[in-house]
């Protein structure tokens, strides 16, 4: 996806529930990746959109109106082709995000299959509530 005929689209918005609809609306929209988001101050949230050039912007453009009528659009850009060290930093946020967001290994040796089927479950329910 990061040859030389991909877009950076970010869609801005006050308030998570406006981003969360913008983004779920964008992925349905075109053949995109919704890589990442960051929050600013005061409810600022902006979503990351990586694709082919046509798919972002109609993913942007179908983000953009869901924001709207959900909540309240601050701004939102379309950058064809961006440069190498734009996108690095992108994906730096993503992996930072990532970082800090992964369970930590507790360094205690795994026990018997009664304890490995019972902690089982509880990773599944953590994976589903992030999708």
């Amino acid at each position: 996806m990061l040859e030389h005929g991909y877009a950076l689209g970010m869609i801005e918005t006050v308030g998570f529930p406006a981003l969360v609809a913008a983004t779920d609306a964008a992925a349905k929209a075109a053949d995109v990746r919704c890589v990442t988001y960051q929050g600013a101050d005061a409810g600022i949230v902006t979503i990351y959109i990586v694709g082919d050039v046509a798919s972002v912007t109609a993913a942007v453009a179908v983000g953009e109106a869901e924001a709207r009528r959900v909540g309240q659009l601050r701004h939102s850009r379309v950058i064809p082709r961006p440069d190498q060290s734009v996108m690095q930093m992108v994906l730096q946020q993503l992996d930072k995000e990532k970082t800090r967001e992964a369970p930590k290994p507790s360094g205690k040796p795994a026990g018997d299959k009664e304890k490995s089927a019972k902690a089982a479950p509880q990773a599944t329910a953590q994976i589903s509530k992030e999708e």
